[in-house]
């Protein structure tokens, strides 16, 4: 599988997000995900304190702590955790990467994460705690995630006052062809700060997969059958937008999944997209879906499909 570079590290175009383990999947889905994103060369595992409230970092320490060398490991911190705080404070930093190493069955990890913002902390603060992580060996690159562009900026400017001190190298937000607000600041000063961009949500919570479609019933078992919150993507905007979508990959000799996966890493500054998945199946169709080469004259006219979808269902709406 291709590479590309975050920081110091060289990640696959596609990586596995790792909320689903321990949680909508168990133990033994959970290895033979891990075990099939090892065969198709992936070697990005993208995971948080918070997802199962620790149990998806234990699963990959279980699971990934003897073939270590192989993978590179991104854990985040911030976000409420149960029985160990939140926030960005650097005594909670301290304390959060320690019982993710531990958790994780490892000595360092990867691309360590801020998960939110955190305005009661200034950024100086956290990147100076963070400094002395990368320092010590036990972090090799930092990022944040969901942070605005002008959150961005003071980050970077706050680790520029400071010589030699460690700066974030990745930015982690939403992003796909149904949720472009990136496009608007946080894209453009990533290619000015030459940051990587990981998008989180790349297939719109299964939208994107072709399994819901317009006119038909919600599949059982899935997540927008089950939770309200998921079922208020399916707008009549997105779901004709993806009937769009399917229709134009299809004209081309692909799937929609191909076109989620292959638009969003034609857009330079993204370097993996990491999708979840729940069986060792749904793994390897996500990891060979990165390998449709779009022109720019292939961006073009999606972005003018999709444009005019939306037209349309805003003058049926009215």
């Amino acid at each position: 599988m291709q590479q590309r570079q975050l920081g110091s590290l060289d990640v696959s175009v596609v990586g596995v997000g790792c909320n689903n383990f321990g949680g909508r999947i168990d133990e033994n889905r959970t290895r033979e995900v891990i075990d099939a994103a090892l065969d198709e060369g992936i070697n990005f595992f993208d995971t948080a304190d918070m997802y199962a409230d620790g149990r998806s970092e234990e699963l990959i320490g279980k699971f990934l702590s003897a073939r270590r060398q192989q993978v590179i490991i991104a854990t985040k911190f911030g976000n409420d955790m149960p029985g160990q705080g939140r926030g960005a404070r650097p005594e909670y930093v301290r304390k959060a990467i320690e019982a993710s190493l531990k958790r994780l069955r490892t000595d360092y990890i990867g691309l360590y994460q801020q998960h939110v913002p955190d305005p009661e902390v200034p950024i100086a603060d956290t990147l100076g705690a963070l400094d002395d992580l990368v320092k010590a060996g036990k972090v090799r690159q930092i990022g944040c995630s969901n942070f605005s562009a002008q959150q961005i900026r003071d980050a970077q400017a706050a680790a520029r006052k400071k010589r030699g001190s460690a700066r974030f190298v990745s930015v982690q937000n939403e992003y796909s062809l149904l949720h472009r607000e990136p496009e608007d600041e946080v894209l453009p000063e990533c290619e000015r700060e030459g940051l990587a961009f990981l998008p989180f949500f790349p297939l719109m919570s299964g939208l994107l997969t072709g399994k819901y479609r317009k006119g038909q019933p919600i599949p059982e078992n899935t997540r927008v059958a089950k939770f309200e919150r998921y079922r208020k993507l399916l707008t009549d905007d997105n779901l004709n937008k993806v009937e769009a979508l399917i229709e134009y990959a299809q004209s081309h000799g692909h799937t929609i999944l191909e076109l989620a996966f292959s638009w969003l890493l034609a857009h330079k500054p993204v370097a993996s997209v990491i999708a979840g998945a729940s069986s060792a199946e749904q793994l390897s169709a996500n990891a060979r879906a990165a390998n449709w080469q779009l022109s720019a004259h292939d961006l073009e006219e999606i972005d003018a499909t999709l444009s005019e979808v939306g037209r349309a269902t805003a003058r049926v709406s009215a």
